[in-house]
């Protein structure tokens, strides 16, 4: 598993805290996608400019290359009942057999080693199998013959949207890059929500390159840093693959003088865990727990493009080692005073 290749550094989690009024938070998507505002700040300078998600082709050229990771998100909230009748929440947060999940469980007592559990008016069986860390359990699946576990599990599940999101989804597609491939993520790669067909089509005739790169997203990205010293928090380890034929496009364009831009936290994460210390990605299938934060030494991204992070989170410390604390901080300033749109279905920000 790649974890952490980080130099020492005396920040704390509160170093990266901030206040946010409420009603600054997204609770739904834009209805035009691209409609979405964007801050962009030079990462060496820290000059900040005021501009739109439409304007991103005027900050590339050709040749450089996109990284956009094409997890799709499962709807990986189930609610069922116990043996007994009683009720039970779980999420899905990843597969480890065909029909073996790790998931997390409300409330937590009512999943004993052996409990049997049904969702979906019966459709769907489990049983407890293990007690794993954090109080995950381990559960496995099955239903009636004749029925695929992942389109009952796709049918019976809801978008697991993040608690900060309270008005309902009234079309879970909006919680999907329109580029999603791969079923198994637990939250969306939410930089990429941004894009439309019609905008991927705009940047590959002005020359810009498109690399897929995968990683499903757990929960564990989002899990808070509870520790002081942020050199103390521990990332949960999640799976991602980059083909040869991404790694050639990536290698290719850097050799010949384009840009990275990484699409997300998640791209991000999954270019630097790939990569050897020159800077050469290289086609890998496994488990991450890397942890980017100030001190950092980026391998292969040049650019970054991120919606606006929760405080004192390990997203928007990743987001502060490619520029600099201070002046990320005065960024995420200037947005609240603008009243720019937070977190997952918000605004986005740029890093050249």
């Amino acid at each position: 598993m790649i974890k952490n290749t980080l130099v020492p550094t005396q920040l704390t989690t509160k170093d990266f805290y901030y206040d946010l009024p409420p009603e600054r938070i997204a609770q739904h998507p834009l209805e035009d996608r691209a409609s979405s505002r964007m801050l962009v700040m030079d990462k060496a300078s820290g000059e900040i400019t005021h501009t739109a998600f439409r304007e991103l082709h005027t900050y590339l050229k050709a040749g450089d290359v996109l990284v956009i990771n094409d997890s799709r998100v499962i709807p990986a909230r189930l609610y069922g009942k116990t043996e007994d009748g009683k009720d039970i929440e779980i999420l899905l947060l990843r597969q480890h057999a065909v029909s073996e999940w790790e998931v997390l469980v409300r409330p937590g007592k009512r999943a004993k080693i052996g409990r049997k559990l049904s969702f979906g008016e019966g459709r769907l069986h489990a049983e407890v199998t293990q007690i794993v860390e954090e109080g995950n359990r381990m559960l496995t699946f099955s239903c009636a013959e004749g029925e695929n576990l992942l389109s009952v599990m796709d049918e019976i599940g809801t978008m697991p949207l993040p608690p900060y999101i309270t008005e309902k989804l009234s079309d879970r597609e909006r919680y999907q890059t329109v580029y999603a491939r791969e079923k198994g993520s637990a939250a969306a790669p939410t930089a990429g929500l941004h894009f439309t067909k019609e905008v991927l089509a705009s940047l590959k005739e002005q020359g810009i390159l498109i690399a897929p790169v995968m990683l499903h997203v757990g929960l564990g990205t989002f899990r808070p840093v509870k520790e002081d010293k942020i050199t103390d928090h521990v990332m949960h380890s999640e799976f991602f693959s980059v083909s040869e034929e991404s790694a050639a496009v990536i290698n290719e364009a850097k050799k010949n003088g384009g840009r990275v831009l990484a699409v997300g936290t998640t791209s991000c994460r999954v270019l630097e865990s790939a990569s050897d210390e020159e800077g050469i990605v290289h086609p890998m299938t496994a488990d991450t727990g890397i942890f980017i934060y100030p001190g950092y030494r980026f391998k292969t991204v040049d650019m970054l493009l991120t919606n606006f992070h929760l405080p004192e989170s390990t997203l928007l410390m990743l987001v502060s080692a490619l520029s600099d604390k201070e002046k990320v901080m005065e960024a995420y300033r200037q947005a609240i005073a603008r009243e720019y749109r937070f977190y997952s279905f918000g605004d986005c920000m740029l890093l050249t």
